[in-house]
């Protein structure tokens, strides 16, 4: 495939279109953070055409199919932009007086597009994985750490078998050789994507390990080895990944496991608040 990006691709293969193909390329051109997030079918509605024929242009544009179109898209709107050149191009449309309500309307919209994306059944499935497996193991780097560490503090707390292994300085090979099909890694990864992330789930799949995958689209590499995949939009107003509505859906984990160890009237949470008194680790002990 070529290293042309898909905007120049379309520019060159025009002529080669049919109508109806050409009609999804305009769309893509001038919609293109709509394909991030969009399925084929939800493409097809939106532009009026079949499926099949999104699948024939992903192939005269030299793709296997939607998902390497749509993971080209990504890759050129969020990891072809530096930073400093995403802040820059965000900040074109933010109005600085409203700032702090358009934060909050945007990740408002965040959050409604998640309850539109995953229904009760993938979270409930992602609640059961956790809940039974013998060791629960998450990773994370950089911008996924405000969110990996409150879920694995959280979990902890529930369960008493959960560890963050942060996998830029974490030698994860120690502990993945010993894990096995009966636990679970949660996986949190934003673009750009770290390659130790995906290494780790990688091997971590080949050994029968149940993956839950907390990302930002459903064109993330890792969802080829997610069991669970938890679509958290990590876009913000400025330059960064947020971790916002990760944080959200992570919450949402924790209060149903403890809901979940409360109906079985597990005695861990008193037992810690037990010590934490003995040490007066609190300040108003």
């Amino acid at each position: 495939m070529s290293k042309d990006n898909i905007f120049i691709k379309i520019k060159e293969n025009i002529k080669n279109l049919s109508q109806s193909e050409r009609k999804v390329a305009n769309f893509i051109t001038k919609e293109p953070t709509d394909i991030m997030f969009d399925t084929i079918n939800e493409l097809s509605e939106k532009v009026g055409t079949s499926t099949t024929t999104i699948m024939r242009l992903a192939s005269k544009l030299g793709y296997s199919g939607y998902t390497e179109l749509q993971r080209d898209i990504q890759k050129f709107l969020k990891d072809g932009k530096a930073p400093q050149s995403r802040l820059a191009s965000n900040l074109q449309n933010i109005e600085k007086d409203n700032l702090w309500t358009e934060t909050v309307d945007f990740h408002t919209t965040q959050l409604q597009q998640f309850s539109n994306q995953v229904d009760e059944q993938t979270l409930n499935k992602a609640i059961n994985l956790i809940e039974n497996a013998n060791n629960i193991c998450c990773t994370c780097v950089r911008s996924g750490l405000p969110a990996g560490h409150y879920f694995s503090q959280n979990i902890n707390r529930i369960k008493g078998n959960c560890n963050l292994i942060v996998a830029d300085t974490s030698d994860w090979v120690d502990e993945v050789v010993s894990m096995n099909s009966k636990d679970v890694l949660v996986a949190i990864s934003y673009p750009r994507y770290a390659k130790r992330i995906n290494d780790f789930v990688k091997i971590a799949k080949n050994k029968g390990v149940k993956i839950i995958i907390i990302t930002d689209t459903f064109s993330s590499p890792l969802v080829d080895y997610a069991d669970v995949i938890l679509p958290c939009d990590s876009n913000s107003l400025a330059f960064h990944n947020s971790p916002i509505l990760s944080l959200v859906v992570i919450d949402y984990l924790i209060n149903a496991l403890a809901v979940k160890e409360t109906k079985k009237n597990s005695n861990r949470l008193d037992d810690i608040n037990e010590i934490l008194q003995q040490i007066k680790y609190h300040t108003n002990n």
